[in-house]
């Protein structure tokens, strides 16, 4: 008998999506890093996104937990960059150095994204932008440009929305049974 398991890939889009967004409304310059993006990466991008890459598990999809937990535990070490040298636990981490943190997660988006370009287009844009998302944070840590950093921010706010916009799809298409909304 075929076990009927709800789909996980919407509850760690969105918290990868709504995280992304209000992180890079920082990014953009609007706001200040405050206790509501990190309480957000850790609980909602993080914790939210490694039970998704758990349930993907179940499921038998190795990209959906590769991906889920990998970006899961992003939000969390990043958090912990953050707050640890608050603490006096940790030295701040020297923004040229950050830059190879982000250089190499954007690696890990790249390899990701070809692991798209079998599935729907919406999916792939959303690791596609990943990818110009992470390599522009990088070059921003490694010129301190503060241009290169609010076009960053602007990108990851598109990227974040993608990622909602293709959760939104997979819950309302599962919900009528029809492909009301467009993914590629």
């Amino acid at each position: 008998m075929k076990e009927n398991y709800a789909n996980p890939g919407p509850l760690g889009l969105m918290g990868f999506g709504m995280t992304t967004i209000l992180l890079n409304i920082h990014n953009a310059g609007f706001f200040p890093i405050s206790a509501m993006i990190l309480a957000m990466g850790f609980f909602y991008g993080g914790l939210a996104q490694i039970i998704a890459g758990i349930l993907e598990f179940r499921k038998g999809n190795t990209f959906g937990v590769t991906a889920f937990i990998s970006y899961g535990l992003f939000w969390i070490t990043l958090v912990a960059l953050i707050i640890l040298p608050k603490f006096g636990w940790a030295e701040t981490t020297p923004k040229s150095f950050m830059a190879w943190y982000l250089f190499l997660w954007g690696m890990f988006s790249l390899f990701m994204f070809v692991g798209t370009l079998n599935g729907n287009k919406t999916l792939s844009f959303v690791f596609f932008s990943l990818v110009i998302l992470f390599f522009l944070l990088a070059i921003k840590d490694w010129t301190g440009s503060e241009l290169i950093g609010k076009i960053a921010g602007w990108e990851g706010i598109l990227c974040g929305a993608s990622a909602i916009y293709l959760a939104m799809a997979e819950v309302i298409n599962e919900q009528f049974d029809s492909k009301l909304i467009p993914v590629g």
